[in-house]
This record gives C-alpha cells, sequence and structure tokens, in this order.
C-alpha cells in the first residue's frame, strides 16, 4: 500500500529554506517573503490612490507601512501565543520573544494591523474604512507569499492523501500528503486578489467604504475554513472539542464572517 501511495505522488521540490548564509548571517525564504511582501503591497497601494478621491497621499501610505509592520509582528506573535500554544508560553514566558522560532497566527496579525490602522487613522484624521479598504486589496499579496514560503519550509502541510498531488513532506512522515500550503496560496491569496482588484476598478463597490474590507474578510475565512479540512491540523492541538473535524482555524475565522458580514450589509454612504 505505501509503495502504490509513494508510486502516484508528487516529488517535494526539498528547498532549503535558506536563500544565502554568509558567515552568521542567514537569509530566509520567509523573511524574505515578508519583505517581498511589503515592497510589492506597498506599491500595489500607491497605484490604487490614484483614483479620484483617495483618503490618503503617497506619503502616508508610507508611513502606514510602519505601522503595519509592528501591528502584524506583534498581533501574529502575541495570537499565535494565545490561541495556539498558550500553556507552553505560560510555563517559558522567554520563548515568546523568540520569533527566529516561528510561530505566527493570521488572525492576531489581522488583530494587530486592524488596531495600527485605527490609531493611524485617528491620528491623521483619515475616514477609517475607506482606508482598509486599500488595506484590503493589498493583503492578499502577503498571503500568497507567505503561504508558499511555508510551502518551502515544508511546514503547515495538509494531511494524508492518495490523491495524485500528494507529496511526502520532509517532516511530515513516509505517506504523501496534501500540499495545503499551495492550496492556501491560491485561495487567500491569488484568487482573493484578482477578486478584490475587479472590484476595486470595475465596479462602484469601492465607493462604499467597508464593503472591500468586508469582501476580504469573508474571503480570507471562507477560504481557510475551506482548506483546513485538507490541513493537519496542528499536533498540540488537534481537533476541537473532540469533534474530529473543527480545527483552531476554522473557530477563529467565525467571528471574522460575522465582522465581514456586517460591513457588506450594513449601511452606506458612497464617499466618492
Amino acid at each position: 500500500m505505501l509503495e502504490i501511495l509513494l508510486s502516484s505522488s508528487l516529488t517535494f521540490p526539498n528547498i532549503s529554506p535558506d536563500i544565502v548564509k554568509i558567515g552568521p548571517l542567514t537569509i530566509r525564504w520567509y523573511s524574505m517573503a515578508y519583505l517581498l511582501g511589503w515592497g510589492i503591497a506597498w506599491f500595489h497601494m500607491l497605484q490604487l490612490i490614484k483614483k479620484k478621491g483617495a483618503p490618503v497621499n503617497a506619503a502616508q501610505v508610507g508611513d502606514f507601512f510602519f505601522w503595519a509592520m509592528m501591528g502584524i509582528i506583534l498581533g501574529g506573535r502575541l495570537g499565535y501565543v494565545l490561541f495556539y500554544n498558550f500553556d507552553f508560553y505560560l510555563r517559558h514566558p522567554g520563548d515568546i520573544l523568540a520569533l527566529w522560532d516561528g510561530g505566527m497566527s493570521f488572525h492576531g496579525g489581522f488583530i494587530g494591523v486592524s488596531v495600527a490602522s485605527y490609531f493611524f487613522c485617528k491620528k491623521h484624521k483619515i475616514a477609517f474604512f475607506r482606508f482598509t479598504d486599500l488595506m484590503a486589496c493589498v493583503s492578499p499579496i502577503g498571503l500568497f507569499l507567505g503561504r508558499l514560503s511555508n510551502f518551502i519550509n515544508g511546514e503547515l502541510f495538509g494531511r494524508i492523501t492518495d490523491a495524485p498531488i500528494g507529496m511526502v513532506f520532509p517532516r511530515g512522515g513516509p505517506l504523501p500528503r496534501h500540499p495545503s500550503q499551495l492550496y492556501e496560496a491560491v485561495l487567500e491569496g491569488l484568487l482573493l486578489f484578482l477578486l478584490l482588484w475587479f472590484l476595486f476598478y470595475f465596479t462602484n463597490i469601492r465607493k462604499k467604504p467597508g464593503m472591500l474590507t468586508g469582501i476580504f474578510i469573508i474571503g480570507y475565512a471562507a477560504a481557510r475554513s475551506f482548506v483546513e479540512y485538507f490541513r493537519e491540523p496542528d499536533n498540540h492541538i488537534g481537533f476541537l472539542y473532540g469533534t474530529g473535524f473543527l480545527t483552531m482555524g476554522q473557530l477563529l475565522s467565525i467571528p471574522m464572517v460575522l465582522v465581514g458580514l456586517y460591513l457588506i450589509f450594513r449601511k452606506h454612504k458612497k464617499s466618492i
């Protein structure tokens, strides 16, 4: 049986997680994904604000990206600590700051960047939801690159499968598994980006503050919840409440759906 599964599976590319090593300095794909994601998202937002009636200027975009970086890093790390491994960090509080050991939560990063956006907009007197609509349009870029990095690192792999697309991951045991990182890259990243790009440029939705934000939130939550059926749950958490199917990623996506629905169906005032 093992031989049959292995013969029908794809070969994992086994790319080194390190791009380059120069003495003690190591540049990893995950770090590069963050830097490249920032750069492309920054450039894309500069294109978006060329539309008439943009809520921010180019200088403010540049200023905000520092705020966003802090929000994502602090929120993502604290989210991982609280949502995914609280007992461990309660016993080892000194490891909370050990970002180099990995451990980031999208949902925590989402909360962190939302808080950063709120205070940034308050400081500069910017319409909050008009600004978050721009953020929604560029966020899938980082998600796409981040998931590709997860794949290269051979982490967050999927469940065992006999599908032809299954791969044997170095840290996933001898059996083929779903490359769920690639599923997420396509759904959360590429397709969600294309949807928001189309809605921004070819519809009037961008004139209704909060709509694009709501669509992004629901789009991410739906994509994440779907892929969770193919992704291996965290070993130290497993399925929640003995359900055999509900994962932490799905549970954390439920409030996102509710917030997204509110933003979409609330009464809007056209702003442009």
